[in-house]
């Protein structure tokens, strides 16, 4: 499974994060927490301690270290990897499994959606995903030659990348291939996350990183609060299509896809609830 790998986990205060986290922690992980609200974030550590004791400092043997701050900041990305090789890895060892999960929605269109929270939106699930995503596979695999005029040739994986994977997983949206007028900035950005991963996959393949794309449907989460979805309306939608799903189903796919042989990759999946028709 994932035993002893060193994870890192972004937007793990809460939802499909936070299961993430903990479903990671239950297969022998150790993790690194990651959002906004570190309050949230040293309740899960003492959760996932075994014993629950305090891992916040990440003391000899802890099994998680927290970081709390804006995932889009670059000093933040950098003590999330610092923790996991200093903190978990016995300051040799970096992450070898990056979890991209940040972001928010934001409920309307071009024409209807509020214009305050559009920088926002691109800057959390699109900028802040591109920087964590090129930092983890700089650490995983070294920064990539530039080479003018031709493309650089295949490069040769590390010698252990057989006996040792290396994950990023990005979280997309079903929106984000599937076009919706409702979420139309949102699932703007998340086209873009789209592109991201398939692009860094075929950058890092030849380097034994394995680069995944999982896009969910329909959540039940802190997610539609956040995005200005009216809970009455909205909760009566995902009513008609019930049972939709629960962090807990992504999280199950997202150990399913790093627990597989080095050898074996799950590009991309799209998981939807099974009466979700449309997007």
């Amino acid at each position: 499974m994932v035993n002893d790998r060193i994870a890192v986990v972004t937007g793990a205060s809460a939802g499909i994060g936070e299961a993430i986290a903990r479903s990671l922690s239950a297969g022998g992980a150790r993790v690194v927490l990651n959002a906004r609200r570190a309050d949230r974030l040293e309740a899960l550590a003492r959760d996932l301690e075994p014993g629950g004791g305090a891992a916040a400092g990440g003391a000899s043997g802890a099994r998680t270290a927290v970081v709390a701050g804006d995932a889009a900041d670059e000093g933040v990305i950098g003590r999330m990897l610092d923790a996991a090789r200093d903190r978990l890895g016995g300051g040799t060892r970096e992450a070898d499994l990056v979890v991209v999960n940040a972001g928010r929605g934001l409920r309307g269109s071009v024409y209807d959606s509020d214009v305050s929270q559009w920088e926002e939106v691109f800057r959390i699930n699109l900028v802040a995903a591109a920087r964590l995503m090129r930092a983890a596979a700089e650490r995983m695999a070294g920064p990539v030659p530039v080479v003018r005029g031709a493309p650089p040739s295949s490069p040769a994986p590390p010698a252990d990348w057989l006996d040792r994977p290396r994950d990023i997983v990005v979280l997309g949206s079903t929106v984000g291939r599937h076009l919706s007028p409702f979420s139309s900035l949102y699932g703007s950005a998340k086209a873009g996350v789209h592109m991201l991963a398939e692009s860094l996959r075929r950058l890092m393949a030849p380097r034994g990183v394995r680069v995944t794309l999982i896009e969910p449907g329909i959540v039940r989460s802190e997610f539609q609060s956040v995005a200005n979805y009216d809970p009455e309306s909205f909760g009566k939608f995902m009513d008609s299509i019930g049972p939709v799903l629960a962090p807990a189903d992504i999280a199950r796919l997202v150990l399913f896809v790093v627990s597989q042989p080095a050898g074996v990759h799950v590009n991309d999946v799209m998981i939807r609830p099974t009466r979700q028709e449309y997007p």
